[in-house]
């Protein structure tokens, strides 16, 4: 495809694909402002609130890679389209939940839908605009997304203390009315001719069921469930070594620098999992915020990842990725510490503020480099499936760490009505999340280099998203598949 983003299909091709991501990208942002309000309509415990926000990451995170490898092989738009429609049909039923049970369901059904469209917003411009205009339309593709993620919050608090929290979730109908039609009318349908068509079914969905009996286990204090997790996480990757195309080729971890930035991953993001679920939370049930406040307080965390992002990620390419990703979660580590302060009727300027303001620079200082070091540190066929892998483990870490900081922190099941229960057990969790961002910043200062040129794969790709906003996540490269692992 050779699309000009001068032309109206560009035009039209960027609009649809940042409409269909957002959708995906805002309910990750939006659904835990609403949580205080869903758990007062619908009686909830502390455990349904967690699920709420996890059943979405569980079968996002298990099924994220089989949603891109459905694209390739059938064709990106037809499985975003089914995606976006998939989406909004779990979104309805989310709105129209009569109790948490439906709703931590339909959230699974979401999850599913964000697994299909997510990989395959990214792929459509990769694969049909002009070489020479693909870079610039990616830009604007991110830029747009980050804006998205900056207005999240906000217009999460904003539907909440208005039209009522089930809005949240509505919200994506009108969004995908518009999407669907558009994208059926204005984007190519591209595949990969080289695909294999073979797809690692069981391994998504033994993936996927390991970390929901993980998650559970926690939850609910299960030693079964958890032992079943480690039974089913265990099968996973003896699957995964013996079949002939894996979802997850075990030889990618060959790479140590790529395993280093995948444990450093895995702790930025199980701390900042459980950060931005207990922080609304703590904003307003211990400081009394609204939910529009609570949304917005946390705003210039995303707002300093659009706007110096791009900077971080050249600056780790002249000095080498070992500082940045030493330093950036050591000056996370700072803010949630900060975190401290925010008890009752904390002043935002001079409690608030600080941390969000601290949080965001250790933010824009690593997020770029461990992008751009998880693609550097693999040979470009392989660019693609290292982005999701990390992606999916960012996910991975993030939902563990929901289920598992109440536990650690004596929550009951009816925490969050009380102010002063509350507030003792986020006291008790930030110096937690803290102490997960000092372990990653020592795997990063012990096991990722700067390597020398010669030790750089000949062919290795470079991060196309430069704008990093998403904070549930590392953004998600699409570069061309790995062919087949032929590794016996």
């Amino acid at each position: 495809m050779d699309i000009r983003l001068s032309t109206a299909t560009g035009r039209w091709l960027i609009f649809t694909t940042v409409l269909g991501s957002s959708m995906a990208l805002l309910d990750s942002t939006v659904v835990n402002v609403a949580l205080p309000r869903i758990g007062a309509d619908l009686h909830a415990e502390l455990g349904a609130l967690q699920w709420i926000a996890n059943a979405y990451t569980v079968t996002l995170a298990g099924l994220i890679l089989l949603g891109g490898s459905l694209g390739d092989r059938y064709g990106r738009r037809r499985v975003f389209v089914i995606g976006v429609v998939w989406f909004a049909l779990g979104s309805l039923l989310c709105g129209l939940a009569p109790n948490a049970g439906i709703l931590i369901f339909a959230r699974a059904l979401q999850g599913i839908g964000g697994a299909l469209l997510t990989p395959g917003s990214l792929a459509i411009i990769q694969a049909s605009f002009h070489p020479d205009d693909r870079s610039k339309a990616v830009g604007m593709w991110s830029g747009f997304g980050g804006i998205g993620a900056a207005i999240g919050p906000f217009l999460g608090g904003w539907l909440v203390d208005g039209p009522g929290w089930r809005w949240v979730f509505l919200i994506n109908l009108p969004l995908a009315a518009v999407c669907v039609p558009v994208a059926m009318r204005h984007v190519p349908e591209t595949k990969d001719p080289e695909h294999h068509g073979r797809f690692d079914v069981a391994g998504a969905a033994l993936g996927a069921l390991a970390l929901a009996l993980l998650a559970y286990s926690l939850i609910a204090k299960n030693l079964w469930a958890g032992a079943l997790g480690v039974v089913g996480a265990m099968s996973f990757v003896f699957l995964e070594k013996r079949r002939r195309d894996p979802m997850l080729p075990l030889s990618i971890f060959s790479s140590r620098q790529f395993t280093a930035v995948n444990l450093v991953t895995l702790c930025v993001y199980a701390a900042l999992g459980g950060f931005f679920f207990l922080s609304t939370l703590q904003l307003q049930v211990v400081s009394g915020y609204s939910p529009l406040q609570a949304g917005t307080a946390l705003l210039p965390t995303t707002v300093l990842l659009l706007l110096f992002s791009p900077r971080s990620g050249q600056l780790a390419d002249r000095i080498g990725p070992r500082i940045p990703l030493t330093v950036g979660p050591l000056l996370c580590a700072a803010g949630l510490l900060l975190m401290l302060r925010v008890g009752r009727q904390a002043v935002y300027v001079t409690d608030v503020l600080p941390a969000v303001v601290v949080l965001g620079a250790g933010l824009v200082t690593l997020i770029a480099p461990l992008t751009s070091t998880v693609l550097s540190s693999v040979e470009t066929a392989k660019a693609g499936l290292a982005s999701g892998v990390n992606n999916a483990a960012a996910r991975a870490a993030g939902l563990i760490a929901v289920a598992a900081l109440p536990l650690l922190t004596g929550m009951g099941p009816a925490a969050y009505r009380s102010a002063t229960q509350f507030d003792q057990s986020f006291d008790k969790a930030m110096p937690l999340c803290a102490g997960i961002m000092v372990a990653g910043a020592l795997v990063a200062c012990l096991g990722v280099r700067s390597p020398s040129p010669a030790e750089v794969p000949r062919e290795c790709a470079e991060p196309e998203c430069r704008f990093s906003c998403g904070i549930s996540a590392p953004p998600l490269e699409h570069v061309k598949a790995a062919p087949p692992d032929k590794t016996p």
